[in-house]
């Protein structure tokens, strides 16, 4: 009885068993089945094979542009402005009349002395030819001499008056506003215009004390503006600063910019480039082609497992500089390699993808923008 009972229990084990397994055969079967029929589809990308590309070694800085001349012009004494010659904005020579200042008290003085002068000269010489029949002592003559020669240092002075009331252009240039009237009363030190030579222009900068040795009087920079992304403006280096301000461990620099199109003015603010030893090959890709993530940044590398049949394996890259649409690697690519450079955000490891380079990427290290066009109405 009791034997009977084990064998119906083994019975019924096994038929559970049994039951069990060929549960998770049909369930296996099926799942393979759906799978097969449902593979995850072919991805479209754009791709490229990894080269080096030779990129010039460059300094980058900030800096702002300066007069070669500028001042403010001011009238050395006072005076009330009678005359004004120049045109505001417009180019002078140097010594070009700019204004004059009320001289009329001035050259009435200037004539009472020429003629105290005249006298002392006519004096002078009349006593110098009765001197040499000795008819009057040599104290005579010198007392006359001396006369003679305090009354021109006196027209001198009075002419040196007469030319600081003159205002003339101290050298040549571009005028600005102005800021006189005739009329108006000006004191030393009061503002007539802007005089400005803006051909050559300045250019003055920073860049830190570990670049310093990459720099040297003569050498090519390269300016440019806003306004102008498409036009470099090429100078060369012509003063680098002998100390380091021990506040920022900057050194300042100047170039001079040859400007005779005028585009630069003083006081704009510039992009600088200097080209520094010779250029260094790097692997580069267009900047697209870099997944950024908290983990590193991944490529996506394109495997030939035969048969026309193209997989995507996610790879871990290093980075380095930036430049336009390019991004070096440092680590993690080989010359030759070939990437996915667009369509990464349908990929996963292992995806299946085909390519199509019928549209890439941009990948330009200097690209160049696209001038903005005035709007009409």
């Amino acid at each position: 009885m009791k034997k009977n009972r084990m064998l119906l229990m083994l019975l019924i084990v096994g038929i559970l068993f049994g039951g069990i397994f060929t549960f998770k055969a049909v369930k296996n079967y099926f799942i393979s089945q759906f799978m097969h029929k449902h593979l995850s589809p072919v991805v479209v990308v754009s791709a490229m094979d990894v080269k080096f590309s030779n990129w010039q070694t460059e300094l980058k800085a900030s800096g702002s542009t300066r007069a070669v001349l500028g001042v403010n012009i001011t009238t050395e004494l006072a005076g009330m402005v009678k005359n004004i010659y120049f045109i505001p904005g417009t180019d002078v020579k140097k010594g070009d009349l700019l204004a004059e200042l009320n001289l009329d008290p001035d050259k009435a003085q200037l004539n009472v002395l020429k003629a105290n002068e005249s006298l002392a000269n006519i004096n002078y010489n009349r006593d110098k030819a009765q001197y040499a029949i000795h008819a009057i002592s040599k104290a005579v003559l010198d007392a006359d001499e001396a006369n003679l020669a305090s009354a021109r240092a006196q027209v001198a002075q009075q002419e040196a008056i007469i030319a600081q009331k003159t205002i003339r252009a101290p050298f040549s240039g571009r005028l600005g506003i102005s800021n006189i009237y005739p009329g108006q009363y000006l004191t030393p030190g009061d503002k007539v215009t802007m005089l400005q030579t803006l051909d050559p222009i300045f250019v003055d900068f920073y860049i830190p004390q570990q670049s310093l040795h990459q720099l040297k009087k003569g050498q090519f920079a390269a300016v440019s503006i806003q306004s102008h992304p498409k036009k470099a403006f090429i100078g060369k280096i012509t003063t680098i600063d002998p100390g380091v301000d021990p506040s920022i461990r900057n050194v300042q620099v100047e170039a001079t910019i040859p400007n005779q199109e005028l585009i630069l003015a003083p006081g704009m603010f510039v992009s600088v480039y200097i080209e520094t030893g010779k250029p260094i090959p790097y692997l580069t890709l267009p900047q697209s082609a870099i997944s950024f993530n908290p983990y590193g940044e991944i490529v996506y590398i394109i495997e030939n497992l035969g048969k026309d049949k193209l997989i995507a394996k996610q790879r871990f890259v290093v980075t380095g500089e930036k430049r336009g649409d390019q991004i070096t690697v440092l680590n993690g690519l080989k010359e030759g390699d070939k990437i996915v450079t667009s369509g990464q955000l349908k990929l996963h490891n292992g995806s299946a993808v085909a390519i199509n380079n019928s549209i890439e990427p941009e990948n330009n290290p200097a690209p160049k923008p696209v001038d903005d066009e005035p709007r009409t109405s």
